[in-house]
């Protein structure tokens, strides 16, 4: 299963939704303990991503596709990065999220952006 990153620029909504609607998926928060600082540089959490395989749940879609093409070209990879569509309500994308996280193939979403709802 999937586990998550949420990108700092998130509403901590999101987060907590998605713990309280399925404890058994991992997902951690920029900020919280053992996950990158508030502050950190998106280079060094797609570092921390690779690192410790998790995908990044962001709105930022500004700097992501650069940050992802730099991050390749390093010979760096990332389990994917996931962002939200803004024409989704909360539980729509929390909803998502959860079937993302529970059918997702192995390396699905391997140095790829994609954009909620995944289209498949």
């Amino acid at each position: 299963m999937l586990k998550y990153l949420m990108d700092e620029n998130l509403a901590p909504l999101y987060t907590e939704k998605l713990r309280r609607r399925r404890p058994d998926i991992v997902v951690r928060a920029v900020g919280e303990p053992r996950v990158p600082d508030k502050g950190t540089l998106d280079p060094d959490i797609f570092d921390w991503c690779e690192l410790n395989q998790f995908v990044l749940f962001t709105n930022n879609r500004a700097s992501m596709p650069k940050h992802l093409k730099d991050h390749i070209v390093e010979g760096h990879h990332i389990p994917g990065v996931l962002t939200l569509n803004a024409s989704l309500t909360i539980g729509q994308t929390i909803d998502e999220s959860i079937e993302v996280a529970e059918t997702a193939f192995n390396d699905e979403f391997r140095d790829r952006i994609d954009f909620l709802p995944v289209s498949r």
